[in-house]
C-alpha cells in the first residue's frame, strides 16, 4: 500500500511540474457573412479559421453572420468576411479597414451581376421587363440586388413601378432559388451573380443554354477581409500577408483529414486590394439608394 501510495504521490508531482500548455492570448472573433446557410458557411471557412490559428499562433474564432444582422454584430468582431457592400457599409460606420479581397473564377476578386430569363420566354433586353414578374437575391448583395436594381434604373424602369412584381426568397440558399425560380418559369427573370449561373451549369444541376442574359452589371470587388480597428497593426499585418500567402497547396488538418484550405472555402486565393477599389461600389450604392447612402 505504501509503494502504491508513493507512486500516486510521485504521479500527481509529475503532472504539478509538467510545463503549462503554450498560451496563445485572447481569442479573436472573425465575423463571416452567411452566405447560402450557416452551415455551408462554416463548412467553408472552419478550416481556414483553424489555418490561420495555426499560421499565427492565434485564437481565433469563427461566427456566421447572416447580412441583415452584420451591422449589429460588428462591433463585436476583430476581423470581418463580408460582400463589398457590407464592406463599405462597416468602414464608414465602424471604421473596418480593408485587407484582402477573395479570389474565384474568371472575375477573380470581382463579381458580375446579370439579369437572365429562359431563351423560351422571347425577352431580350431590359425595356421587356416592363410590366414582368424578378426574383432578386438578398438586398445586401451588391451583384444579386444592387446591381440589378442599378440597370433597371439606368434603362428608365422603376422597380416598383413599372415591375409587375418582384421579390426576395426566403430562407437559405437565395441565389439558387432564384434560378430555380426562373427556370420552372415561376417568375420571368432573374437577379443572380454570373458566377452562380456558371457554377451550377458547371455542376450539371442546370443547362446554361436554357437561359439568356439579358443584361450585365459591371464587374465590381466581391467578398473580402477586413480589420476593426481594436486589433493590433502588427497582427493585422501578419493575418494579411498569410492571406495573400496562400495557395491550393496550402492544407490543415480538420474532422480527421487534411483538406486545402482553399478549396474548402471555394477561394482560389486572395487579392491586394485597397479602399479606394470598393468607389465604384460605393458610386453604384449611391445611384440606388442603397446604404450607406440611402436618403428616407
Amino acid at each position: 500500500m505504501r509503494r502504491i501510495a508513493a507512486l500516486l504521490l510521485l504521479s500527481v508531482l509529475a503532472v504539478s511540474c509538467s510545463p503549462p500548455a503554450a498560451d496563445k492570448g485572447p481569442t479573436y472573433r472573425i465575423g463571416y457573412m452567411i452566405c447560402n446557410s450557416e452551415k455551408e458557411t462554416l463548412d467553408r471557412f472552419l478550416p481556414l479559421t483553424k489555418y490561420l490559428g495555426e499560421k499565427l499562433g492565434v485564437n481565433f474564432e469563427a461566427v456566421a453572420i447572416d447580412t441583415t444582422d452584420f451591422m449589429k454584430e460588428v462591433d463585436t468582431l476583430d476581423f470581418t468576411h463580408t460582400n463589398s457592400l457590407l464592406y463599405i457599409m462597416m468602414h464608414r460606420f465602424n471604421g473596418v479597414d480593408i485587407l484582402a479581397a477573395e479570389k474565384s473564377g474568371s472575375l477573380g476578386y470581382r463579381s458580375q451581376g446579370i439579369i437572365f430569363a429562359l431563351k423560351k420566354s422571347g425577352l431580350q433586353n431590359v425595356a421587356d421587363l416592363r410590366g414582368k414578374t424578378m426574383l432578386f437575391g438578398p438586398m445586401l448583395a451588391p451583384t444579386g440586388f444592387m446591381s440589378q436594381i442599378d440597370i433597371l434604373e439606368q434603362n428608365g424602369i422603376d422597380p416598383e413601378n413599372d415591375l409587375a412584381f418582384y421579390t426576395i426568397p426566403p430562407g437559405s440558399f437565395k441565389h439558387e432559388k432564384v434560378i430555380y425560380g426562373v427556370m420552372f418559369e415561376k417568375y420571368d427573370a432573374g437577379a443572380i451573380p454570373l458566377s452562380d449561373l456558371e457554377e451550377m451549369a458547371a455542376e450539371g444541376r442546370i443547362d446554361a443554354e436554357d437561359f439568356t442574359i439579358i443584361a450585365k452589371a459591371p464587374p465590381i470587388p466581391y467578398c473580402n477581409f477586413g480589420v476593426s480597428q481594436r486589433v493590433d497593426e502588427q497582427l493585422a499585418a501578419r493575418f494579411k500577408a498569410a492571406l495573400l500567402a496562400l495557395t491550393r497547396a496550402d492544407t490543415v488538418e480538420y474532422e480527421g483529414e487534411r483538406v486545402s484550405v482553399l478549396a474548402r472555402a471555394l477561394a482560389d486565393g486572395f487579392e491586394d486590394v485597397q479602399d479606394s477599389d470598393f468607389d465604384i461600389v460605393r458610386e453604384m450604392a449611391k445611384r440606388t439608394n442603397m446604404p450607406p447612402y440611402q436618403e428616407y
